[in-house]
């Protein structure tokens, strides 16, 4: 497993790698106080399960910081660090994708079940947000989907990537991506983690489970 800690503070970083820990001893964390830096490691390591973002830092908020992750890399969860419980921040940065919020000043034992529920494909809601708003809002109702995008939708959630999609449908990879940038849009979300989140909550199943 591997993780991309992004905080300016060396400390903080050093910090959360030792609360990581606590989810693997094998762990490997990776650590970035930029999101210049962060945007070049993730490029490089296209191996990584999950990002923490710390919302405010030098080049870039964590919110515009977002939309870029979620561009380059669509299947990586990205999980916001702040120091403020603004509920309207929160809000913000679920909208624009992120995968969960947690508070610095939060115990450990909430950030690692955090970072447990998005890593299963969760999102992670803040307590100090009601569930009836932000992302859960975007639940009530399911979208209507044409019968090919439900089927590319059923192969994201059995965790498939777009070749294997594309291999499996025998069709190009542009297709895929296109069809997923129509799912994206139909359920309204920024990346492919929401999608296959809420997709389940409306009751999709995976292909495997067919």
């Amino acid at each position: 497993m591997k993780i991309l800690v992004v905080d300016d503070h060396a400390l903080v970083r050093e910090g959360l790698r030792q609360v990581l820990k606590g989810l693997d001893e094998d762990l490997e964390v990776l650590q970035a106080g930029t999101c210049a830096q962060a945007f070049g490691l993730a490029q490089t390591h296209g191996d990584l399960d999950l990002v923490l973002l710390d919302y405010h830092l030098p080049d870039m908020n964590g919110l515009d910081a977002l939309p870029i992750f979620g561009e380059r890399h669509p299947e990586l969860p990205v999980v916001l660090l702040s120091g403020s419980a603004n509920t309207h921040i929160m809000r913000q940065v679920l909208q624009a994708g992120a995968a969960g919020f947690v508070t610095k000043s939060s115990v450990s034992d909430e950030l690692l079940r955090a970072v447990r529920n998005v890593l299963n494909g969760d999102i992670y809601l803040p307590s100090e947000l009601n569930a009836s708003t932000s992302i859960a809002e975007k639940v009530t109702e399911g979208p209507a989907l044409t019968q090919r995008q439900e089927l590319v939708l059923r192969c994201l959630l059995d965790g498939q990537s777009n070749r294997e999609i594309a291999d499996h449908l025998r069709v190009s990879e542009e297709t895929v991506k296109s069809h997923v940038a129509a799912i994206l849009r139909q359920f309204d979300v920024q990346n492919r983690t929401q999608a296959v989140v809420i997709a389940a909550r409306h009751g999709y199943q995976p292909l495997s489970r067919q």
